[in-house]
């Protein structure tokens, strides 16, 4: 006998709050250790992650610097733009 499955991806998603991701961008004005000691200072970032998301920011453009709900990203979003960084939330 199987079960069949009744939650769908939608029905899942819409339980655990719709995901969005907070963007770092990169920018010739800020250094890396102040990059790195804003995502330590706002978004909780061990110094390892910090550092590396502060490389992919430098070479790719931008990163994901967080994932979660708006309600959690947007004060994040602040503190960092607040900073002078370049942040979007999607």
């Amino acid at each position: 006998m199987t079960r069949e499955r009744t939650d769908s991806f939608e029905d899942i998603k819409e339980e655990m709050g719709e995901v969005h991701e907070l963007i770092l961008f990169n920018d010739d004005i800020n250094t890396f250790d102040f990059v790195i000691e804003a995502l330590v200072d706002v978004c909780d970032h061990d110094p390892i992650s910090a550092e590396q998301c502060a490389l992919v920011t430098h070479f790719k453009g931008k990163c994901s610097v967080k994932e979660g709900e708006l309600d959690v990203l947007e004060p994040m979003g602040k503190g960092l733009a607040d900073r002078g960084l370049v942040i979007s939330i999607n």
